[in-house]
């Protein structure tokens, strides 16, 4: 299953080269009749297409920002969006209720992810995965209460 989770930001970042490729094509021909000085590619000489190459350098990284950041907040099991953020601990009682941070779960109950929203140190965000039979879990919170 994690596998899926893999080989889909393998294909999104397959696509994103695809675009990007795309636009960098579309700069080389906008930029194809412009002369060359003393047979030198324009880049450093001509002050369009350095500011071209400038602007489709940051493109390419934010596309790559774009797809880390939609990857970390998907299901490591269905691929689907993690919706529903609760925040959970607390900012004034950090030590005796936990460290503030937003959870987002899977709506077929695959597992929760626990993004803190104070870092104290460099630590990823928290993946938790959930048994297939989410009834088992429920009906344990219920018999808790009894």
């Amino acid at each position: 299953m994690i596998m899926k989770y893999w080989g889909f930001l393998l294909l999104k970042l397959a696509a994103g080269a695809l675009l990007m490729r795309f636009v960098w094509r579309a700069i080389l021909l906008g930029f194809q009749g412009q002369q060359r000085f003393a047979g030198l590619a324009p880049f450093g000489h001509d002050l369009g297409f350095t500011t071209a190459m400038l602007v489709f350098f940051l493109a390419c990284f934010g596309v790559v920002y774009l797809i880390v950041w939609d990857q970390r907040y998907r299901c490591r099991s269905c691929i689907r969006r993690l919706r529903m953020p609760v925040s959970a601990g607390s900012w004034p009682n950090m030590l005796l209720f936990g460290q503030p941070r937003i959870e987002y779960i899977c709506l077929y109950g695959h597992g929760t992810l626990k993004v803190p929203e104070f870092r104290v140190m460099k630590k990823s965000p928290d993946w938790e995965s959930h048994d297939d039979d989410i009834w088992k879990e429920l009906e344990s919170l219920e018999e808790s209460k009894r």
